[in-house]
């Protein structure tokens, strides 16, 4: 069996039913003959052993140096022998394989308007290192990863915690709860009342009022009528088209917060308004930041069990990952549709390489061992996953988490916060997107350019604000697609189109998809970019984008 790269090695342990510290991947690949490295470091691993270490590797090489020559006869130690260049992986492919990980890079720009196909630049193959082609050389130049350093909490998580039963005073517990969190940001800045009480007020009067869009439309004069309503009842208002508040209308959905100030009409039956404001990120938001050089890979909708899922491309990024310059990579946030999933969507079952659906999370399972033990996993789900569509979705049941039960990855609901060493994500599949783009002018929301969209979520603070229409919502007690705190960043796929952007010194990114255009996608324009991992600077939330495809 020909061991050509470390991500290799990781799937040969993974085939015998172990996982592996990185060290011990490193060490294997330094051996003269990896393929034999590997079955006598199995071989002396204790029984209960799950996960090969250094110490059985070296324990290992020891053993078998000591059965075929004395270290006299050798002149050789065991430490001389796993710092040895003749590897036996074939030198001239892998380092091939790295300079084509690496071959395409971009840097995030800080425009809002990057995107990264068109943002892309070769970077020199020459400066390609890797960690197969020269693992001694890697660990000398590159500082040990040390777990004790990291720091990782999630929060919003509604695993197991789901309340609702279907009943209409669920869905109103759960409009109630939007209200009450997003018209709390915008109190700050109205001085607002109730609908009730503005109905009673004198004609005339200035007024303002925050509420949830009710209904919005364009009257024959080519106004605009906005009705909101709060816990007390509703209220009209007009926009006249004189007032210069076009391009805010057109950024309005049905269902989510917003305020408006105005003077009432003389009968008080109209807010004539003057201005609108949503709960937007404020811009004087300063993001944190990690207090060393840290790095994370954001990717999402791998889409394994889909005939069209791109194994080469994966291939490659874990490969990458094994190498020296992915060292600092620690965390991989991965943002759903691990799978391509069953049913999904018509004729689904003619483009899909495994039809079963715990294959398919076993397909994944595997794919996942490839990446180095040691590095922090947090996933949520996505709509191709096994769980429920309705928004939020909880991390999976146990049989499913049991099946991806690799390297202790933290499975949570969709969306969730993850708190990365002083770096605030926001992690929401982004089946909202879709609704976003297809209500909003194309300048304001497009699949070529999905941190767009993803702006007007973070300007609504609310991930997916609009109900019943391509994105369900599940009624909870606790509304857990509301923004209440601000994220550094905003993690998304969905869309299978990769952009990035800030917006308030938020980055938004679109991490794009591991799946080649499907004839689905064909059939409603969807040109996929598929083989990008965004690695992001956790220290200063700069981030480049890589190519594997």
């Amino acid at each position: 069996m020909p061991l050509e790269s470390n991500a290799r090695i990781a799937k040969a342990l993974a085939e015998r039913g172990y996982n592996a510290e990185r060290e011990a991947i490193t060490l294997l690949a330094g051996a003269a003959d990896p393929a034999a490295a590997v079955a006598a470091a199995v071989d002396h691993a204790p029984d209960e052993a799950l996960r090969i270490t250094a110490d059985h590797v070296r324990e290992a090489t020891v053993d078998t140096e000591r059965s075929a020559a004395s270290p006299a006869e050798t002149g050789q130690s065991p430490v001389e022998t796993k710092g040895s260049t003749d590897h036996g992986v074939g030198g001239t492919e892998t380092a091939s394989a790295a300079a084509t990980a690496d071959g395409e890079t971009a840097a995030a720009a800080e425009s809002p308007d990057s995107t990264a196909p068109d943002a892309s630049a070769t970077a020199d193959p020459e400066t390609t290192d890797s960690l197969a082609a020269n693992p001694e050389r890697s660990r000398d130049s590159e500082p040990p990863r040390n777990p004790d350093l990291r720091d990782l909490e999630v929060g919003n998580d509604m695993t197991g915690h789901s309340t609702g039963t279907g009943e209409y005073s669920d869905f109103v517990t759960t409009f109630r709860d939007r209200y009450e969190r997003l018209s709390k940001i915008l109190r700050g800045r109205v001085n607002h009342r109730p609908a009730e009480a503005i109905a009673n007020m004198p004609g005339g009067s200035d007024a303002a009022m925050i509420g949830l869009v009710n209904d919005v439309r364009s009257t024959k004069s080519g106004h605009w009528l906005v009705e909101l309503e709060d816990t007390t009842g509703t209220f009209p208002a007009l926009v006249m088209k004189d007032k210069g508040l076009a391009d805010v209308v057109d950024e309005i959905l049905l269902d989510e917060c917003l305020a408006v100030e105005g003077t009432l009409a003389d009968d008080a039956g109209i807010l004539f308004a003057d201005s609108l404001h949503f709960p937007d990120v404020p811009r004087t938001h300063r993001p944190g930041g990690a207090d060393r050089h840290v790095q994370a890979a954001l990717i999402s909708d791998v889409h394994v069990g889909s005939d069209e899922f791109m194994a080469d491309a994966w291939h490659s990024f874990t490969d990458w990952l094994h190498t020296s310059e992915a060292n600092p990579v620690e965390y991989l946030l991965l943002a759903g549709d691990m799978v391509e999933g069953v049913g999904v969507y018509p004729d689904q079952d003619e483009e899909l390489e495994i039809v079963d659906i715990y294959e398919q999370y076993e397909a994944f399972a595997e794919l996942l061992k490839e990446v180095p033990a040691d590095t922090e996993i947090v996933m949520i789900p996505g709509n191709h996953d096994a769980v429920r569509l309705a928004e939020p979705q909880p991390g999976f049941n146990d049989e499913i988490r049991s099946i991806m039960d690799v390297h202790d990855a933290q499975i949570v609901s969709n969306p969730a916060t993850v708190s990365v060493e002083g770096v605030e994500v926001l992690m929401y599949h982004g089946v909202s997107l879709d609704e976003v783009i297809a209500e909003l002018p194309e300048e304001k929301a497009s699949y070529d350019e999905p941190h767009k969209a993803m702006y007007q979520l973070l300007k609504k603070r609310h991930v997916a604000p609009q109900f019943g229409g391509h994105t369900r919502v599940a009624p909870e007690e606790r509304d857990y697609l509301v923004m209440e705190d601000v994220p550094d960043v905003f993690h998304t796929g969905h869309v299978h189109k990769l952009g990035w952007g800030k917006y308030h010194n938020v980055l938004a990114v679109n991490s794009g998809c591991w799946q080649a255009q499907t004839d689905f996608q064909k059939s409603v324009n969807i040109d996929p970019d598929a083989g990008y991992a965004p690695i992001l600077d956790l220290d200063t939330l700069d981030m480049t984008v890589r190519k594997f495809s």
